[in-house]
């Protein structure tokens, strides 16, 4: 894939090849990172939850943010990831802590993420049993 973005292309054509670009990280970090399948899976169990119990319009905007931003996140962590092994082949202190501050941003969200989804799920849940 060649990256250069200085050429004369015509705009809508730039346009496009940004979106192929970014296709292909997705396809990338889907085919290639088992967290991100993980929140994959927990995202369809979410969806299929949201459509059981008939959540409303602004809690099916909250879980899409928190889809989302997951996602959006797991692949940042990912490109930081990458990022240091390709500077660093030795370990270096601050190369670790890049990389587990970048996962301990994930933990963060997806720990916040799975906070609201029980504030939003558990009530009716347990209507549901009750």
């Amino acid at each position: 894939m060649v990256m250069d973005y200085k050429d004369n292309l015509p705009r809508g054509k730039k346009i496009i090849r940004s979106f192929q670009y970014a296709m292909n990280g997705i396809k990338l970090v889907l085919s290639n990172e088992l967290n991100f399948k993980v929140h994959l899976a927990a995202s369809i169990a979410v969806v299929a939850a949201g459509f059981i119990f008939s959540i409303s319009k602004a809690e099916w905007l909250i879980i899409i943010l928190l889809i989302a931003g997951m996602f959006a996140l797991e692949m940042v962590n990912t490109a930081i990831e990458r990022t240091v092994d390709l500077v660093t082949e030795e370990y270096h202190p601050l190369a670790g802590q890049a990389k587990d501050m970048a996962a301990g941003a994930v933990l963060c969200f997806a720990a916040g993420a799975v906070i609201i989804g029980l504030i939003m799920f558990l009530p009716k849940i347990w209507a549901a049993f009750m």
